[in-house]
């Protein structure tokens, strides 16, 4: 299920985003948390703060998000409801 994130970086730069679960466009609607999740990509990353373990993937929906939950600060994270088209 697609999930819409809003947070802040480091530098205070705030974002919006959706994780569509698309290998091509894991994210869309930041550039920067794009560059974000491609520059981890392949990497294994904790998917809760105890775990598992998974690669980062775009396909991947956990892994997109738990690479946005780690490097940013995440305001809001919910699932949206895809309509189809």
């Amino acid at each position: 299920m697609p999930h819409a994130v809003t947070g802040r970086f480091d530098d205070g730069s705030a974002y919006q985003v959706q994780i569509t679960g698309a290998a091509d466009r894991p994210v869309v609607g930041s550039t920067r948390a794009a560059a974000l999740v491609a520059l981890h990509a392949g990497e294994p990353i904790l998917l809760t703060p105890t775990g598992p373990l998974r690669s980062v993937s775009g396909d991947d929906e956990a892994t997109v998000l738990a690479v946005i939950r780690r490097y940013t600060e995440v305001i809001e994270s919910r699932e949206t409801v895809s309509t189809g088209h």
